[in-house]
């Protein structure tokens, strides 16, 4: 049996054991020691894993974004343009519809963080001969076009998350190195991809179309073509029209028997004056059925040809050379160097600017508009911009002084210009206003200088001092364009033939009008020029004619 001293020795040892047993077993699992540590401890590690989560989203967005920039362009063919289509990040969305060289639309099409961005670039020639081909199916060809760019949308859509989710997931597996991390990282960018296409579909705002912001040279586009809803809604009428309109004038040169008043002879010369076409297609029709059907010598065209001047108009003015007529041509505001160079292209055409061209006997002289302002920022209260063309009128007084031939006309766009050349030839033709007037200038007695009343135009001058110059301003041969569409009375295309005797005198003209969209009427009232008195400043009507035939079918 043991003594009681080695049981209380055994089981006090047994004790230190259990103890030291224990205190090992809490040191391992609290190496840190004291009992505060071991309650803050376990944090750490939840902490630094929140950190590497917030990281992985991180590289994510920022791989989806450089995914989204290399990708996020397509091209697509809409109608006869090629277009280039892309999205981006953006704060505020919307659509911009960018037209070089024009400018652009901007479109509140929606909100959210994608910005389309839609760029008109080059033109398909083979195209857009067919599309020229079968303008009697324009309805189906829009309806085509729409089809086209909704096509676009929907691929560059599906091309950009792509590209997105992509490049999240490249980024992530390299900076990571973990298939969890890059799972993770794709489920956050389809989040993201799916947050902005909901955002983008619930804001969408279908009737932004008719309300756009423009850009470039299309800031003034509503003053331009107006109400696009209402030119819509009238053009399919006025292209009804247009062949109707061109017949009438042929059946008005048949009742010109009933003007006995004025005969012209063989030695008459006829000059057609036209202004301000601005890009009509119909205006040409007119033009090359008066010219055909009153045997016109000469046309003379005192600018705004175009609307914007740039290239893609310089193709309006090639029926020039089908007219077949010496033409005479001053460059309006509208008109650019680019216009003024495809007009001198046709081969019966001469641009005047500074310059004095005798043609069929007839002496011109004209400049043109010092101003190029496509984006109709004329301002006649504009004293520079009136000091321009005041400037003009001067330069131009100043050749015709110094001309060896009296001048018979001069041409300018402005009438504004016109005053300068008061006394010094006895007609001045202009345009710009598109508005007919005629009148007469009180011409400045030091328009000639006493040294130089010598020579033939200076002697011109000075019997013009007493017989004062006549100015011309012809309305709009273009029925101002597009913009002729949006009133309720349209405003009819309107052109004169100037009758100039043998002796290069203007003994009357013919004041044209051809009725606007849905008007079939065709005017021409016959004017006898009177020698100029104080008492009668201005030439005198004689008699007029109309026709306003009864409704034809409308042609295919």
């Amino acid at each position: 049996m043991r003594s009681p001293f080695r049981r209380r020795t055994a089981l006090a040892a047994s004790r230190a054991r259990r103890r030291a047993i224990v205190m090992a077993a809490g040191r391992r699992r609290h190496p840190s020691g004291p009992a505060s540590g071991r309650a803050r401890a376990p944090r750490r590690p939840r902490l630094r894993r929140v950190a590497r989560w917030l990281l992985v989203g991180a590289v994510a967005i920022v791989g989806m974004l450089i995914g989204v920039a290399l990708g996020g362009t397509t091209t697509q063919d809409i109608g006869p343009f090629r277009a280039q289509l892309s999205l981006a990040p953006s704060w505020n969305g919307d659509t911009s519809v960018e037209i070089p060289p024009l400018g652009s639309l901007e479109l509140d099409s929606h909100d959210g963080p994608a910005h389309l961005r839609i760029r008109l670039e080059s033109l398909d020639e083979a195209r857009t001969r067919a599309f020229a081909a079968n303008t009697g199916n324009l309805e189906q060809i829009s309806h085509d076009a729409v089809d086209q760019l909704s096509l676009g949308v929907r691929r560059l859509a599906l091309q950009t998350a792509g590209c997105g989710l992509l490049g999240a997931m490249i980024l992530v597996g390299l900076v990571f190195r973990a298939r969890r991390e890059t799972a993770v990282a794709g489920l956050v960018v389809i989040g993201v991809l799916a947050s902005t296409g909901a955002a983008t579909l619930l804001t969408f705002k279908p009737a932004a179309i008719q309300e756009p912001t423009y850009r470039g040279l299309l800031v003034n586009a509503p003053a331009i073509i107006g109400d696009a809803k209402r030119i819509t809604n009238r053009y399919e009428e006025y292209r009804a029209q247009l062949q109707k309109l061109v017949l009438n004038v042929s059946k008005l040169y048949g009742t010109i028997s009933a003007l006995p008043v004025y005969e012209p002879d063989t030695s008459t010369t006829k000059v057609l004056h036209i202004s301000d076409l601005h890009l009509n297609p119909a205006a040409w029709g007119v033009v090359r059925s008066v010219a055909d059907q009153f045997d016109i010598d000469i046309i003379a065209d005192t600018g705004d040809i175009n609307d914007w001047g740039s290239e893609p108009e310089a193709s309006y003015v090639n029926v020039i050379g089908d007219l077949k007529v010496p033409y005479l041509y001053v460059r309006g505001n509208h008109d650019s160097a680019i216009t003024a160079a495809a007009v001198a292209r046709q081969p019966n055409a001469t641009v005047l600017n500074d310059t004095i061209v005798t043609v069929k006997g007839l002496t011109f002289a004209g400049i043109g508009d010092p101003r190029f302002t496509p984006d109709k920022s004329t301002d006649e209260s504009n004293e520079q911009q009136h000091q321009e063309v005041v400037t003009s009128g001067n330069i131009l007084a100043e050749k015709i002084r110094s001309s060896p031939k009296p001048v018979d006309v001069a041409m300018v766009h402005d009438p504004v210009a016109a005053q300068q050349l008061a006394g010094l030839c006895p007609l001045v033709l202009a345009g710009h206003r598109h508005e007919r007037s005629v009148a007469r200038l009180n011409p400045n007695p030091a328009a000639v200088a006493p040294a130089t009343l010598t020579s033939p135009s200076a002697s011109a001058a000075a019997k013009a001092l007493q017989e004062r110059t006549l100015l011309m301003v012809e309305g709009s041969t273009g029925g101002a364009g597009l913009r002729g569409l949006e009133s309720t009375k349209p405003l009819p295309l309107a052109l004169s033939i100037l009758y100039f005797d043998k002796d290069r005198h203007l003994s009357a003209y013919d004041d044209i009008q051809v009725g606007g969209t849905g008007l079939t009427e065709v005017a021409l009232q016959r004017h006898i020029v009177q020698p100029d008195t104080k008492a009668a400043p201005t030439p005198t009507p004689s008699s007029s004619v109309s026709t306003s035939p009864s409704p034809s079918p409308t042609p295919s």
